[in-house]
């Protein structure tokens, strides 16, 4: 991600970087708080692994308590070169031994860079809770007991995406040197599409 050295700089050249803030709590099985390691960007259409981008996760994004009150919070920075991609959604582990969960948070917002500068996204907010019927699944089914006992495959994610860039901008001037004197415009998500993601769900 973005402003992992603490001595870089933005320039006229510097590619356009996207702000955003998560928070993912599980609320269905408290013992089990997902933690984030991955954000995942596709270029339209994509089919090969050069249209995926991964962003993993630093020690300077995370902001993690493993409480249920608060969640484990990120700061996200993503460099992107111009052109169109889909923010696909956010992959998590949730460990207690001997239990080791994965959770995929789905996303699926259309993100178009056309221009230089720093941009800021929004904060998305994911609680894993009890799914009802045939919801999309907090996380693949397999292995059947890490996935079940951590709430990863009976669990649904509420997804919501707002605008809290008062409180966000003052994380991020806080703690990236980098951003000293350079203009964030907003540009936030839009809300959350929670048919669009059963419907890919189903489809995968």
């Amino acid at each position: 991600m973005a402003f992992q050295d603490d001595a870089a700089r933005l320039t006229e050249k510097s590619k356009p970087v996207f702000l955003l803030t998560a928070t993912i709590k599980n609320t269905y099985r408290a013992s089990y708080q997902p933690q984030l390691r991955v954000v995942h960007v596709e270029k339209p259409g994509a089919k090969e692994a050069a249209d995926r981008l991964n962003f993993t996760m630093d020690e300077k994004a995370k902001e993690e308590t493993g409480s249920v009150e608060s969640g484990n919070s990120y700061l996200l920075r993503l460099e992107l070169e111009p052109g169109q991609y889909e923010l696909r959604g956010l992959t998590s582990f949730a460990s207690s031994f001997p239990i080791h969960a994965a959770f995929f948070t789905p996303i699926h917002s259309n993100l178009e860079v056309s221009a230089n500068g720093v941009f800021y996204l929004g904060h998305i907010a994911a609680t894993v809770r009890e799914r009802q019927g045939n919801e999309f699944k907090a996380g693949p089914s397999i292995p059947l007991l890490d996935q079940a006992l951590a709430g990863a495959s009976g669990g649904t994610f509420d997804v919501v995406i707002t605008d809290q860039f008062e409180v966000d901008e003052r994380a991020f001037r806080a703690k990236f040197p980098a951003l000293a004197g350079v203009p964030i415009k907003k540009a936030i998500l839009p809300a959350f599409d929670r048919a669009k993601a059963q419907q890919w769900w189903e489809a995968h």
